[in-house]
């Protein structure tokens, strides 16, 4: 199975998907951090394909930063929201962000 990379964003405060986020992806290695992917929320609250597609695949550790500021600007409470995790394999891995205006969470989906 190939591997890549997606994700989705809820909003669970208003009971829907989050449209109009800004997500970056960053590749971290040897102490360094390189964005190699921008994407933003369609109006399921997903990015129109994979954030990390199969032919830019490889194992390590990622981070996605969600942009949570700027979508949730009436509180100031919460900027950006980063997710640090590894892809230790080639398979499908989806990692979703569950959003309210004072907290968030995240797991591994499918």
């Amino acid at each position: 199975m190939p591997g890549y990379l997606t994700t989705h964003v809820l909003d669970t405060a208003k009971g829907r998907p989050a449209a109009g986020l800004e997500i970056v992806l960053y590749r971290l290695e040897n102490g360094a951090r390189a964005e190699i992917g921008r994407k933003v929320t369609n109006e399921d609250g997903r990015t129109d394909g994979p954030i990390l597609p199969e032919a830019d695949f490889a194992t390590g550790t990622y981070e996605l930063v969600f942009r949570a500021g700027g979508y949730l600007d009436d509180t100031g409470f919460l900027g950006d929201v980063p997710v640090r995790f590894t892809m230790s394999e080639a398979a499908h891995y989806h990692v979703p962000l569950l959003l309210s205006p004072y907290g968030y969470s995240t797991y591994r989906g499918s």
